[in-house]
């Protein structure tokens, strides 16, 4: 057995199969896209990389079938799964997803193609493991599935301390120990034990928390729509960069690419050199309609406000982010032998969903020296209150 020291779980123990999977090509790649894509731009030890968190939940999927008494080929396929669950992000992971989604049609969980162009599935097929089973696991699919992908996934439990312990936040700190030791299965339903609507709480309120002073901080939505924006010209350039080419790139293959292709917004994001906020509005501000934006319809709210502020349309960016969700809240507890949504045996719930609410925001964002007017115009193109102005 191979061991490999950890800044989070301390020793992760390898079984031949992942030391196996490590060794890929298509996993190694995952040493080269952060954890926390523009993030970092933000809190600068955010370093950490899609390699450790895979190891990291591969760790928790371990210790998770050990107390689920799961063994033998069932826990092999989704120890697997576990490790190999973010092979399919493309660059900077989550902030380049929408723009490979809506190119290529596919999310970074649907990585059955990966797994087969790959050596990958040879080394599964070598160990008697199932390519296509353990792509489903990553899907969530079946009992096992909800422990790879669900409201009690190892996946989020590694994510929160791990990147709490990264950005220097306390916030994201959760009981990890005690939420896995917790789970059960209640008729082919992933729950937590009785006495443990507190443990589910935590997970709920770590999230929440972490959402509005991290995942959600406004340096880097901005810097991650710069990003977007600067991709989509990428891919609608005159150059050799088609979407499956730009799926499998690492951050810096991306970043030099915008760099020689797009110089004006990737050389904007490489310098951190970014956009500022113009506008800036809460829920009650926002129209009702706008919350529906497509992507064309944003990009035409783009047109309209840069026609009106007289600038170029790069220079504008509007960023409609989906409604606030929490899908931790559908966690399942038992409370008093029944099992219960979290949100229905919990009171906290329905508080963090506020809080969430009161922390959602509409962006427009522009250079510096263009603020004031794009601002105008886009209070007006928008019908939005003045007040919204940053």
């Amino acid at each position: 057995m191979n061991a490999i020291k950890d800044s989070v779980h301390d020793w992760i123990t390898l079984s031949p199969v992942a030391a196996d999977l490590l060794d890929t090509p298509a996993f190694q790649r995952l040493r080269h896209i952060k954890q926390l894509s523009t993030i970092r731009l933000v809190y600068p030890s955010a370093s950490h990389t899609r390699f450790e968190h895979s190891l990291g939940v591969y760790h928790l999927a371990e210790q998770a079938l050990t107390h689920l008494r799961v063994d033998g080929e069932r826990a092999d396929h989704v120890r697997a799964a576990a490790l190999l669950h973010d092979v399919g992000h493309g660059p900077y992971g989550h902030q380049t997803e929408e723009v490979i989604m809506r190119r290529a049609g596919r999310h970074h969980d649907e990585i059955g193609d990966v797994i087969a162009d790959t050596g990958i599935a040879d080394v599964l097929r070598g160990h008697d493991l199932s390519p296509d089973r353990v792509a489903a696991l990553v899907r969530g699919e079946g009992e096992l599935g909800q422990l790879v992908s669900g409201e009690l996934d190892v996946d989020r439990m590694d994510y929160l301390v791990r990147d709490a312990h990264h950005t220097g936040v306390p916030y994201g700190s959760i009981d990890h120990g005690r939420l896995v030791r917790s789970l059960r299965y209640r008729d082919g339903e992933l729950v937590l034990a009785a006495g443990n609507v507190r443990t589910a709480e935590s997970l709920l309120l770590a999230r929440g928390l972490m959402n509005g002073i991290v995942y959600r901080h406004h340096v880097s939505r901005i810097a991650g729509s710069m990003l977007e924006r600067a991709a989509e010209r990428l891919l609608d350039g005159e150059n050799d960069v088609g979407i499956d080419a730009f799926a499998r790139m690492a951050d810096h293959d991306l970043l030099v690419a915008l760099c020689e292709h797009v110089p004006d917004l990737g050389g904007r994001v490489e310098r951190r050199d970014l956009y500022k906020r113009t506008v800036w509005a809460g829920l009650s501000d926002t129209p009702a309609h706008l919350l529906e934006l497509s992507h064309d319809d944003e990009r035409a709210a783009e047109r309209d406000i840069a026609e009106r502020a007289g600038v170029d349309e790069s220079e504008v960016i509007v960023d409609v982010p989906r409604r606030p969700s929490m899908k931790e809240s559908n966690a399942r507890v038992v409370v008093d032998g029944v099992v219960q949504r979290l949100e229905e045996a919990s009171g906290l719930v329905s508080a963090i969903r506020q809080t969430q609410r009161d922390g959602w925001r509409l962006g427009v964002y522009a250079p510096e020296r263009e603020r004031d007017s794009v601002a105008d115009a886009a209070v007006d193109v928008l019908g939005l209150p003045e007040r919204v102005q940053r």
